[in-house]
């Protein structure tokens, strides 16, 4: 797991060491354990292997300062967090043994065990126990064909010397980062790409320019990180299942291509108990596999069947010899309080409990450093109590933790999805069903009727009826606190992301598919990236394999969600036995929150203060009158509280602090 940073000067103009070393520097924090350089020259294939402060002596690099003055126009950056393979001999930036092929990776291959053993027998021989020289040795042998081999997670670039070639690829669902941005080809221009957005920035000609369409699709519902588009203009994001490939000889960087597919049109059928069973052998496995590392391994509790699940899984797969520690947020509120089943589950896994409670004060205190490191804004409070579990994890020495992202997107653990469900019955005509779904649903918890009513139109509306059903409920596409004048003048579209629906008569499992791949999880895996790599911990996903969440996908919608409304009902049966059944049978969906609206009602004065300078900073994207007005209300209890309110604040610090261009 690290950072990675790469610059190719496309005119062959020579680059510049101390711009390198300083973007690199920029995300240090993903990697605190080692550094390391390459220069290229693209036109002569000189190529020279650097160190820089934190690499080691002993490999006798050297340093990068010492090559200032040399003709090099491409350039790698290397910052390692070491967790396979903890010696020297893990340093990158990595060649293969004849030093055709080198890389700069960031990652981990789960299965690189069983990948080495295929290599081998083909002829490659290793120096290493990473799984990086896996991946090189991959790509020798079967170029972009392998990437479809890995179970893991990657974001990373191979230089090929011989072809002149840069090769770039991201993992199936973006859990790693990678982001480029291109310069103007009229004034020489550059590539560059990075791990995250802010060693981008810290060269001197990318522009700061906001994305006007993406500002808006997150100020008005809350959406950032799908596409390849980031809120800053000129930084792209390589899409998730994507590789990238930069001829080096004639200039050339070409189109994104997907090397994977997650597909919502295939079905299983399958009996339930198969399924049942097939989900567990999935799942074990790939907690099993997550679980290889040479540092040691925790995990993240919320209290909730997915982390709950994870955690259990852990000691029954490790047995009494493992040294488990959770980490936990809890907080003191009826509504949102799960530390109750947070202590079923430490108790039952036996594991060394930690806890974190954190406070508007200190949100406050802490929001501009939130802000920073998350470098796009975000979507609630929530971030930040994920930032602090990561926090507390990093205090007591935990360099990996497993965490359930995933499991909502995938098992329609969230309440809309019920729906979408419902939706679904209605187009097929089962009546029946959808009225006993409707009625068991409506006596949850923290579900409503209404609620399930106006789920049930947004999926089965045709499109030309979606405007007016969304003004009836009060959602304007262009409420006034949005400045629409400029939103105009940058010809932002003001539609709503397309929504998966019930012409198909299986909605819902076109409705996952959009979570997975462009919806909420794309946003949740950026969050969990920068909150982990802040405190230089790897954070790992195990539900988020190709294998698994196909399976899923692919399962009849009623192993879903059951007639009773209980979300994830295959994985509730699945993990029976192992986790304690008073977490399996929990009713309720509470989600990973925060009590925000106690939080802002507490720090009222300011965000008072932060809405009246919107308008002295001229942050034009946003009517601070209309907002202010707004928040009057919502603190008198005339209109209900909304994440909106956030969305505000969370925006114009960014503005602020990334200084982001909204003239342009």
């Amino acid at each position: 797991m690290c950072g990675i940073f790469g610059l190719w000067q496309r005119d062959n103009r020579p680059i510049n060491g101390s711009v390198v070393q300083q973007a690199t520097d920029t995300i240090r924090h993903r990697g605190p354990d080692d550094e390391g350089y390459l220069l290229f020259n693209t036109q002569s294939g000189q190529l020279i292997p650097c160190a820089g402060r934190a690499t080691a002596d002993e490999l006798s690099l050297p340093p990068l300062d010492a090559l200032q003055n040399q003709a090099f126009d491409l350039a790698f950056g290397f910052r390692r967090l070491a967790i396979l393979d903890l010696s020297p001999a893990g340093h990158q930036p990595m060649s293969t043994p004849d030093g055709r092929y080198w890389t700069v990776f960031n990652g981990e291959i789960y299965n690189y065990i069983e990948l080495r053993s295929e290599l081998s027998a083909l002829g490659h021989q290793f120096r290493s126990g990473s799984d990086t020289e896996v991946v090189l040795a991959a790509y020798a042998q079967w170029g972009a064909a392998m990437l479809n081999r890995f179970v893991g997670m990657f974001a990373f670039a191979i230089l090929d010397r011989q072809e002149r070639k840069l090769f770039l690829a991201r993992d199936f669902f973006g859990i790693k980062p990678l982001y480029y941005t291109l310069g103007d080809r009229e004034t020489g221009g550059h590539f560059a790409f990075a791990s995250e957005i802010k060693a981008l920035l810290a060269l001197p000609d990318v522009c700061r320019r906001a994305n006007p369409q993406r500002l808006y699709d997150y100020l008005r519902f809350g959406l950032t990180d799908h596409g390849a588009e980031t809120m800053f203009a000129d930084i792209h994001q390589l899409p998730a299942a994507h590789y990238l490939e930069v001829n080096l000889n004639a200039g050339v960087v070409h189109e994104p291509h997907q090397y994977w597919r997650l597909s919502p049109t295939k079905q299983l059928d399958i009996s339930l108990d198969e399924a049942t069973t097939q989900l567990r052998e999935l799942f074990l496995e790939n907690v099993r596999l997550h679980l290889r590392s040479d540092v040691p391994v925790g995990a993240c509790l919320s209290g909730g069947i997915d982390s709950s699940a994870i955690v259990m899984a852990m000691r029954h797969l490790e047995g009494p010899e493992l040294d488990l520690h959770t980490f936990s947020a809890v907080f003191d509120d009826a509504v949102i309080g799960e530390e109750k089943y947070v202590d079923i589950v430490a108790k039952a896994a036996g594991s060394v409990v930690h806890k974190i409670q954190p406070s508007a004060a200190e949100l406050l205190a802490d929001l501009d450093q939130l802000v920073t490191l998350q470098e796009e804004p975000f979507g609630s409070t929530s971030i930040y109590a994920q930032q602090r579990v990561f926090q507390l994890a990093g205090t007591a020495g935990i360099k990996v933790m497993l965490d359930g992202q995933g499991a909502d997107e995938m098992l329609a653990g969230y309440r809309p999805y019920v729906g979408v469900h419902l939706a679904g019955l209605i187009r097929r005509g089962q009546w029946t069903a959808a009225q006993r779904l409707f009625d068991n649903t409506a006596r949850l918890p923290g579900s409503t009727k209404r609620s399930l009513l106006e789920g049930v139109a947004r999926a089965i509306l045709p499109p030309r009826w979606q405007a007016p059903f969304r003004q009836m409920a009060g959602k304007e596409l262009m409420p006034d606190w949005l400045n629409q004048a400029w939103f105009r003048s940058h010809a932002v579209s003001f539609a709503q992301p397309p929504q998966p629906n019930g012409t198909t008569g299986h909605g819902l499992r076109y409705a996952l598919h959009e979570s997975l791949v462009h919806g909420s999880l794309p946003m949740l895996l950026r969050y969990e990236d920068r909150n982990s790599m802040s405190h230089s911990i790897e954070s790992r996903v195990p539900f988020l394999t190709p294998a698994l969440v196909q399976f899923v996908l692919s399962l009849p919608e009623a192993y879903l969600i059951s007639e009773q409304g209980t979300s994830k009902a295959v994985l509730r049966r699945a993990m029976r036995n192992l986790v304690p059944d008073a977490i399996l049978d929990r009713k309720d969906k509470i989600g990973f929150a925060t009590p925000e609206q106690r939080w802002l009602n507490t720090l009222k004065p300011w965000v008072d203060e932060t809405l009246q300078g919107a308008a002295q900073l001229g942050i034009a994207a946003i009517n601070p009158t209309a907002a202010a007005k707004e928040w009057a209300m919502v603190v008198t209890g005339a209109r209900p509280f909304d994440r909106k309110i956030w969305r505000w604040l969370n925006a114009m610090r960014w503005i602020e602090l990334y200084q982001v261009n909204l003239s342009a």
